[in-house]
């Protein structure tokens, strides 16, 4: 399937280019797993990672992919940049640009921030994550994750729980879902729910109505102190006792053979007991591994210097 230059969010994705590219990580994930470090599909490009915003997940595997597929890759560490001098993000750039870079992996927390790089870059721009609008890779690195365990996400009920008012990975992964058929609610405390965004989703105001449900994988996120400029909840304890995943609870998600994900970093206590991360159907760890795969698949498919296509070409 002829690729895209860019990847800036699921929204823009058909359901054939989002099949397309969850089959190509299927094979990579399989040499990864055969220990076949290196193959040479970007043999002679250049990614580079540029973030804004602290990553180790993202950034790392974005790293990994680019090398397993023999690219080279430079991370451009913002803090010590010019950035931090005032330099402008286009006038970044432009000197980016002027290194000859086939791929810039960009993390910002602005909204629309790689959509603007996208438009003055020949380079694939891809999205790792900008403001609460996107997050395409975490998005397509669940699915593929859902769709190993329970071999399609068409029909499949997934409940995402937590700060969702703030999660670019809520939106992409339940975006991504629903495109592919599946069932998705929310629950969270009410303020972290945005009307505008689940209206049609069904939302659950306590955990036995999301039992009840029969959800076959509950998504938890991470509370996002750093984004919430008013407080949504009483205390970290409070939020624990009605929307995190307590021994109590854990022992109702194992008796229900419930999947459990999470797209990290965990805070233990809070979304979580540290019983679930031993779990047996935690998958918190494959989604790592699965990561590195969704993004091979990713730099493989974009097609550096061509012109920019957007939903329904």
């Amino acid at each position: 399937m002829k690729g895209r230059k860019d990847l800036l969010d699921i929204e823009s994705l058909s359901v054939e280019e989002i099949n397309f590219l969850l089959e190509t990580a299927l094979p990579f994930k399989n040499l990864i797993r055969q220990s076949v470090k290196k193959m040479p599909p970007l043999r002679g490009r250049h990614v580079l990672t540029l973030f804004y915003e602290p990553s180790t997940r993202t950034r790392s595997s974005f790293e990994i992919a680019a090398k397993r597929l023999s690219a080279d890759v430079t991370n451009f560490a913002v803090s010590t940049s010019s950035v931090v001098k005032g330099e402008s993000i286009i006038d970044t750039i432009d000197t980016m640009q002027a290194m000859q870079v086939d791929y810039i992996v960009v993390r910002h927390g602005a909204a629309g921030v790689p959509n603007l790089i996208a438009q003055h870059t020949k380079a694939s721009v891809i999205n790792a994550g900008d403001g609460h609008h996107a997050h395409p890779t975490q998005g397509l690195l669940d699915t593929f994750t859902i769709n190993e365990v329970l071999g399609h996400a068409a029909g499949r009920r997934i409940a995402i729980v937590g700060d969702i008012q703030h999660s670019r990975v809520a939106r992409s992964t339940s975006t991504i879902l629903r495109k592919l058929g599946a069932q998705v609610a929310v629950f969270g405390p009410g303020p972290l729910i945005p009307d505008d965004r689940h209206s049609d989703m069904i939302s659950f105001k306590t955990f036995d109505e999301l039992f009840d449900w029969k959800p076959e994988v509950i998504y938890l996120l991470r509370i996002q102190l750093e984004r919430q400029k008013e407080q949504f909840f009483p205390s970290l304890h409070e939020y624990h006792r009605l929307y995190g995943v307590t021994d109590e609870r854990l022992r109702h998600i194992r008796a229900q053979g419930i999947y459990v994900m999470h797209p990290g970093p965990v805070n233990r206590g809070v979304e979580l007991v540290d019983g679930v991360m031993t779990y047996e159907r935690t998958l918190i760890n494959q989604q790592v591994e699965n990561g590195i795969a969704a993004r091979m698949a990713v730099l493989y498919w974009l097609e550096p210097g061509t012109v920019a296509r957007t939903a329904g070409d």
